[in-house]
């Protein structure tokens, strides 16, 4: 009697590790006995690992596993740290194969949604790896006309991977595939789709995938963001393309922001307070002094509920520019405006007015400001 028990907890034990109705397998060829996650993106595209899997002797892999509400949904394939994004539902059944570098050198099938991920992935990583080879080229340069020509064919080859992730957008709005493109990230961070004139490509996608996916988690995701782009447009004048402000310097002087309209600008949101605060101004100091005779003005606004802590930082460390704050800490009337989640952040204005970039630090700054000059 007990064997009988022990044998029918043991088929018991089987087949709940091989339950789901989702079942991915395949082969990933160099990666031997070697771990394999799954991983859900929930609607904020934050990641969990809810079930896993060792490969066989041979890179062999198997999992069965339940969908993640009844919606499409996002997940990665995560073996060693590299990522295959894939479109799963419930009833599907998709074979991976890869050799060698699991995230450049993949095949997919069974899921046509997943297939248009592979497109859009490798069109992204291959834009990044021509980004990154400038980049690199630009650090080693000490010549004033190289840098100056290589920062425009960085700006060029930037916008012209976001030219192709615009093209897969609109051909593919009605796709999942198409909501994961607006939120790619290049290998520094920087996002592709952020600026208010963007606001076209996530309503596009949004109002597709509404009809075709109405329930999905990710509708709020994509909606929030509208929302944001909505309230900076609520402050725009008929001659702005910003939220305008108009804050007290330490000398209780107003100072508008569309004052300096025609420059340049980067509007600046740090605190005194934080750790890396003296590092971040140093390294604007260097790219100001270059710059601010050219057009370009910072905008500095200081999220701070003590004026002598505020002054005092401005002052010790010799800061040129414009600095403001209206002492309302993380209340300020500019924090809503501008949506800011995080201090320390910035936003840069082009010379007619428009927010082209978001949270650009060191290079990545000056690339932009220069190419904007």
């Amino acid at each position: 009697m007990k064997r009988i028990f022990i044998l029918i907890a043991a088929a018991v034990a089987a087949v709940a590790c091989n339950s789901g109705n989702i079942k991915l397998d395949g082969r990933l060829i160099g990666y031997d006995t070697t771990m394999v996650y799954v991983e859900s993106l929930g609607a904020t595209l934050g990641s969990r690992v809810i079930d896993s899997v060792r490969t066989d002797e041979r890179g062999k892999f198997s999992l069965k596993f339940n969908a993640e509400g009844d919606q499409l949904a996002l997940y990665n394939l995560n073996c060693n740290g590299q990522r295959i994004p894939l479109l799963l539902a419930k009833g599907d059944a998709v074979t991976i194969n890869s050799v060698g570098s699991i995230a450049r050198n993949y095949e997919v099938s069974g899921s046509e949604e997943s297939g248009l991920l592979k497109q859009i992935t490798f069109l992204m990583q291959d834009g990044a790896a021509r980004l990154d080879s400038l980049s690199t080229c630009f650090a080693g340069l000490t010549d004033e006309q190289s840098r100056q020509q290589l920062l425009k064919d960085y700006t060029q080859e930037y916008y012209r991977v976001k030219r192709g992730q615009i093209e897969f957008i609109v051909a593919n709005s009605s796709s999942m595939a198409a909501l994961y493109a607006l939120y790619q990230r290049l290998p520094n961070d920087d996002v592709l789709f952020n600026g208010t004139s963007d606001v076209v490509y996530y309503r596009m996608v949004a109002d597709s995938i509404e009809a075709r996916y109405p329930a999905s988690p990710y509708l709020n995701l994509v909606r929030r963001d509208i929302a944001t782009m909505d309230l900076i447009g609520t402050a725009i004048t008929s001659e702005l393309n910003y939220p305008d402000l108009n804050i007290n310097d330490m000398y209780g002087n107003k100072v508008r922001l569309s004052s300096l309209h025609g420059k340049v600008i980067l509007v600046d949101f740090w605190s005194a307070m934080a750790g890396n605060s003296n590092q971040l101004n140093a390294d604007l100091k260097e790219i100001y002094e270059k710059y601010a005779e050219r057009g370009f003005e910072i905008y500095q606004i200081g999220i701070e509920s003590s004026k002598a802590v505020w002054v005092s930082a401005v002052q010790e460390q010799k800061l040129p520019w414009i600095s403001v704050s209206d002492l309302q800490g993380t209340a300020s009337s500019a924090i809503a405006l501008y949506n800011v989640q995080n201090v320390p952040t910035n936003f840069l204005i082009d010379r007619e007015g428009n927010i082209v970039a978001k949270d650009l630090y060191g290079n990545d700054l000056e690339k932009h400001v220069t190419a904007l000059l």
